[in-house]
C-alpha cells in the first residue's frame, strides 16, 4: 500500500498490483495543493497500478525525479520494432512461397525489414544506454532481444548482397561445362521459367570455372548400375521431388525445392563408365534469377558429398 503525507509518498509494506508484481516505486502526479498538509490519501490498487506501470515495465525510484516518460519506453519500442521487422522478413520470402507476391516484391519486403530491423537495434541501443538501472533490472532483456533480433534481420540481405559480390552472376552449374547433361522430361515444368534450359556455353562455362573451381565429376569405383541406385537414393536423401529415374539411360532428373521463398530448381544427374568404375556428373539450374547467390553450387557439393559417402 502507498500512501502519501503532503508531498512525500510513503511506503507502507510490500504493495502488488494486480498482476502480482511488487510496486516499489514513488507516486507521481498527486495534488500537492492540500490544505492538510499531514492529510493521507492512500491510493487503490487499480490507481497505483496505473500511475506505475508504464508500458508494460514496472517504473522504479528514480522515475519521480525527472526521467522522460519516452526513454522509459525505449526498450519495448526496440523490441516491438525488432519483431516486426522479424515478422516482416520472414513474410517476404514465404509470401512468395505460398503465391501472396512475386518474389520481387518479397525482396522489396526484405529490404524494408532489414531497414526496420536497423532502426530497431539503434533504438534498443538506445535504450540500454538511457534507461538508468533501476529500470534495467526489466528492459535490459528487452534492449538486448531487440539488438539481436534487429541486427540478425538486417544481416540477411546484407549477407547475401556481400556473397553476390563474390560469386559469379549465373544460375546454371554444371559438373561437366563442355558436355553438360540435358534435361528432357523435366522442360515440360519448366514451360514458364524465366531461365531457359539450354547450357549458356564458353562464357557461362568461364565465369563458372573462375567461380567455382571445385565443381568437378565424381569418380566411383562401383558399376553404373550400382553408382545410379546410390545417385537416386542420395537425391531422395536430399529432398528433391524426383521427376525422372531412368535405369536404362542412367539418368536423373529432379526439381529442388528452397525453403524460405520456394524458388523451383531443376537438378540432372547422368552416370556413365568410367576406367575407374562410374563417372557421375550433375547439372543445377534455376528456373527464376539472373544469380542463385551459390544456392546451385551448394547443391551439387552437398549432393556429390553424400554419394561419395555411400560408396
Amino acid at each position: 500500500m502507498v500512501m502519501v503525507r503532503g508531498s512525500v509518498p510513503i511506503l507502507t509494506g510490500p504493495h502488488h498490483h494486480g498482476s502480482g508484481g511488487l510496486l516499489t516505486t514513488r507516486v507521481v502526479g498527486y495534488n500537492t495543493a492540500m490544505q492538510d498538509p499531514n492529510q493521507l490519501i492512500e491510493f487503490s490498487d487499480a490507481a497505483s497500478a496505473t500511475i506505475h506501470r508504464v508500458g508494460g515495465i514496472i517504473m522504479e525510484g528514480q522515475q519521480n525525479r525527472g526521467q522522460p516518460l519516452v526513454i522509459a519506453l525505449l526498450p519495448e519500442v526496440g523490441f516491438s520494432l525488432a519483431v516486426l521487422a522479424g515478422l516482416a522478413a520472414a513474410l517476404a520470402g514465404f509470401g512468395h512461397r505460398w503465391g501472396w507476391w512475386h518474389y520481387r516484391t518479397g525482396f522489396m519486403v526484405l529490404k524494408g525489414a532489414a531497414y526496420v530491423g536497423i532502426a530497431a537495434a539503434a533504438v534498443s541501443v538506445a535504450g540500454l544506454i538511457m534507461t538508468r538501472p533501476l529500470l534495467l533490472r526489466q528492459g535490459a532483456v528487452l534492449s538486448l532481444a531487440g539488438i539481436l533480433v534487429g541486427l540478425l534481420t538486417a544481416g540477411i540481405p546484407w549477407s547475401w548482397q556481400r556473397t553476390i559480390k563474390k560469386v559469379p552472376r549465373i544460375h546454371d552449374i554444371t559438373t561437366d561445362t563442355e558436355n553438360p547433361p540435358t534435361f528432357v522430361a523435366i522442360l515440360p515444368l519448366r514451360k514458364n521459367a524465366m531461365n531457359p534450359a539450354e547450357y549458356g556455353g564458353p562464357d557461362i562455362a568461364a565465369q563458372q570455372r573462375k567461380g567455382y573451381p571445385d565443381i568437378v565429376p565424381l569418380h566411383l569405383a562401383v558399376q553404373p548400375a550400382r553408382a545410379f541406385e546410390q545417385a537416386v537414393q542420395a537425391a531422395r536423401d536430399m529432398g528433391w521431388e524426383i521427376v525422372d529415374a531412368s535405369s536404362d539411360r542412367l539418368h536423373i532428373e529432379a526439381t529442388d525445392t528452397t525453403f524460405w521463398f520456394g524458388f523451383k530448381d531443376d537438378v540432372v544427374v547422368r552416370v556413365m563408365p568410367d576406367p575407374q568404375g562410374s563417372r557421375i556428373d550433375v547439372r543445377s539450374l534455376s528456373r527464376v534469377g539472373k544469380s542463385d547467390v551459390g544456392t546451385n553450387a551448394k547443391r551439387i557439393r552437398a549432393f556429390l558429398r553424400k554419394l561419395d559417402q555411400m560408396k
